[in-house]
């Protein structure tokens, strides 16, 4: 399909004489004026018949150019000279008024000229920069187009973009509210988030502040060598992101997953992936292999069903769970929506499903992982706002249900009711954490899924010795890690904008412990000490440069060092420590085995790693 998309002060249409067999029939050849409009020529090509997924596709791109020149009057207008491929008239035709009908049902209001009519036109272009612009989107089966060439967008993804919802403030009383009624006085990020869901503006006007605290830290970084939104991680992110895989492998391994690995990328041909790829909300990589398209995964759904579909699975050993942490998953996200690590393209995505007998199975682990979740984010000591998204008839049957899992959370929360699936789900839940711009990021996230155990062949053998079909549960009980790291990094941003000091949790610190001498006559003492110290579950380093001991202070601040231990002479003769506490600002005298008792606790019941760097400050490089 092409577009020729031209915000014009005005444009008069007058209809002539039909053109082709199939023109709309018209009341009137009066012409007709229309005022402060964008006007999109249009003309579908060969390989646009699916009318649905086209008429979606126009209409998202007919809502990017009239956001970026901020106007709601759209005329479509048919014009079949923009290809040499052009599709059948019918074809073209129900792609026009559909697109209509979705711009309009998305609050826009459009019009369409007549449809296959010669027509003569007045039109004066507005002239600024934004006010031409053309596009080009072709649908898989376009003549001529490669595959490469194809964005390879599903049809979930598009009728997610043009979907019919309504959301609602759900109390803990179980009160359904309007999101405009809704008192919002005691719960200023839920209005946040509220905000953030219906009005979907994703873009961010400046830069979000984690992106330059990865950097400040020597955590993460942009790789200028790969595509945008791929990132380099130096060691100390590294340590970071190595210990929340481990925390989150341990959750899901205790809660009885079985652990598997499977590949990254798959066959674009294999009829249940096909399938699948357009009921799932993603854009997707392209990778070209000998006579095969490939697309790289966004979760581990494609090798862990075809797996499932291979497998015996007995009633009695329901529900079946089954665990991996991918790395990595790909989503080729829009470049404007990229931000930092809250939207990017790679990431490392723990995904759990879980096969369930039936609905009531399915309702019953559902709301287990939903508790699972509570507890994840009480450790990662975020704060965030609970959405429900759910078909509106599943809603309706089992609102008790719901309202208990809010009275769980301990506040209201926000729901999205829609009369029509338009993805594999029929509900799911997402924990969203609301950062200092006011964007909204899922992180914890369940679903229950009643279409992929069909799509894949997937069952189970019930008592009666027949194949039944289960429900199935996908499961992020922490959401992606990259994210995760944002989430950190942006509540440290908010408690800086207060005032108060920055500071990871404990255990997820790259350097727990720093030893700093007061002088050149003390290093050696000190160095001594953290080699000693470093022997104990925790990570320690100790700074030996020739700086001078405030420097050395205020760079260990500066790193948010939760523990920093300054030695000098009457340290080393009373045997004792004056230990820095970040959390409570406060300095402490203590013996040595009073600050391992104390780091250790911190570290108790959390996974544990040495950071790869070398414990002396005068050996370490500057990565950035």
């Amino acid at each position: 399909m092409r577009i020729l998309a031209i915000h014009s002060d005005y444009i008069e249409v007058e209809p002539m004489k039909k053109a082709v067999k199939d023109a709309e029939e018209i009341k009137s050849k009066e012409k007709k004026r229309f005022d402060e409009v964008l006007v999109v020529f249009t003309s579908v090509e060969q390989g646009d018949e699916d009318a649905v997924s086209s008429s979606a596709r126009l209409a998202e791109e007919v809502i990017k150019v009239a956001e970026q020149v901020k106007i709601k009057n759209v005329l479509l207008y048919p014009l079949v000279h923009l290809t040499s491929k052009p599709s059948a008239p019918k074809i073209a035709k129900e792609v026009i008024f559909k697109a209509e009908e979705l711009l309009n049902g998305k609050g826009y209001t459009t019009s369409h000229s007549p449809f296959g009519w010669y027509k003569g036109y007045t039109m004066k272009c507005k002239g600024h920069p934004l006010s031409e612009l053309s596009r080009e989107f072709h649908g898989p089966g376009s003549v001529d187009v490669k595959p490469s060439q194809v964005e390879p967008v599903s049809t979930s993804l598009r009728a997610e973009n043009t979907l019919k919802s309504q959301f609602y403030i759900l109390d803990l009383e179980g009160k359904l509210h309007e999101t405009g009624e809704f008192d919002y006085g005691k719960y200023p990020d839920l209005k946040k988030f509220m905000t953030y869901e219906t009005k979907k503006t994703r873009a961010y006007d400046k830069e979000p502040p984690h992106i330059q605290l990865m950097k400040d830290h020597q955590l993460i970084d942009y790789e200028p060598g790969s595509d945008s939104g791929n990132f380099r991680f130096y060691p100390k992110g590294r340590l970071m992101k190595s210990l929340l895989e481990k925390a989150i492998t341990e959750w899901c391994v205790n809660y009885g997953a079985m652990e598997v690995e499977t590949p990254i990328m798959y066959d674009y041909e294999h009829p249940a992936l096909k399938k699948y790829l357009n009921r799932f909300p993603a854009r997707q990589y392209v990778v070209l292999s000998e006579d095969k398209t490939l697309f790289l995964r966004f979760a581990a759904c494609f090798g862990s069903f075809i797996m499932l579909h291979d497998a015996t699975i007995p009633y009695k050993i329901m529900p079946l769970k089954i665990f991996e942490l991918t790395k990595y998953s790909f989503r080729r996200e829009q470049s404007g929506e990229l931000a930092g690590l809250k939207r990017l393209r790679a990431f490392t995505m723990p995904d759990m499903h879980t096969l369930t007998v039936d609905t009531e199975s399915a309702k019953a682990e559902f709301e287990n992982q939903y508790g699972i979740s509570l507890e994840w984010m009480r450790m990662m000591d975020l704060d965030y706002e609970v959405g429900f998204r759910v078909q509106e008839d599943f809603f309706n049957e089992n609102k008790p249900w719901y309202v208990n899992m809010v009275k769980k959370f301990g506040k209201p929360i926000l729901v999205e009711i829609f009369k029509e699936r338009y993805a594999y789900f029929i509900t799911k839940f997402e924990f969203n954490f609301v950062d200092v711009m006011g964007k909204a990021s899922a992180l914890s996230t369940v679903q229950i899924d009643v279409e992929n155990s069909d799509t894949f062949d997937i069952s189970f053998i019930d008592k009666n010795g027949e194949k039944k079909r289960p429900l199935i549960l996908h499961a992020s009980l922490s959401g992606s890690l990259e994210r995760v790291i944002y989430a950190l990094l942006e509540k440290e941003a908010l408690k800086m904008k207060k005032g108060e000091k920055g500071m990871f949790p404990v255990w997820l610190s790259p350097n727990q412990l720093r030893i700093i001498p007061v002088s050149e006559k003390q290093k050696e003492h000190a160095l001594k000490l953290a080699e000693k110290l470093a022997e104990h579950r925790f990570r320690v380093d100790c700074d030996d440069r020739d700086e001078t001991l405030g420097k050395k202070i205020r760079d260990a601040e500066k790193e948010w060092i939760p523990y920093i231990a300054v030695i000098g002479d009457k340290e080393i003769e009373s045997g004792s420590l004056t230990v820095t506490i970040r959390s409570s600002g406060g300095k402490k005298q203590m013996t040595e085995s009073e600050l391992i008792e104390i780091i250790e606790k911190e570290n108790e019941g959390k996974p544990f790693e040495k950071l790869s760097l070398n414990m002396r400050m005068s050996k370490l490089p500057v990565l950035r």
